[in-house]
């Protein structure tokens, strides 16, 4: 993954709303969720939805397809794993993570 694209990945993130739908869509698998639903679930009105929907798009943290009159938007997993891999790729300098290393430290919680 290229570095523009990790920024672009980790600003589109970098929203709670984004995040919470990014988590969901996640959540919910390869067989997505329309948009609508999204919102409903999140609590996000359409006109906001539209547009957190565009940011991560762009980032290309989620894929779109159309099925009738709905646009079903699900969590790009490679896009995803790819993130991962490049945020993780050197962790403990390319050693083996032991037990007691940050690798496997329990994440703390949000506040």
């Amino acid at each position: 993954m290229k570095t523009n694209e990790v920024i672009a990945a980790l600003s589109a993130l970098a929203q709670e709303s984004r995040l919470a739908v990014f988590r969901l869509l996640v959540q919910v698998g390869p067989e997505g969720m329309a948009a609508s639903k999204i919102g409903e679930r999140l609590s996000i009105p359409p006109s906001s939805m539209s547009f957190h929907l565009k940011e991560l798009l762009h980032a290309q943290l989620v894929t779109s397809k159309s099925e009738g009159r709905f646009v079903i938007y699900s969590a790009s997993f490679n896009t995803m794993n790819a993130l991962l891999g490049f945020l993780t790729e050197n962790c403990c300098g390319g050693d083996v993570c032991s037990l007691d290393s940050a690798c496997n430290t329990p994440a703390e919680t949000a506040e």
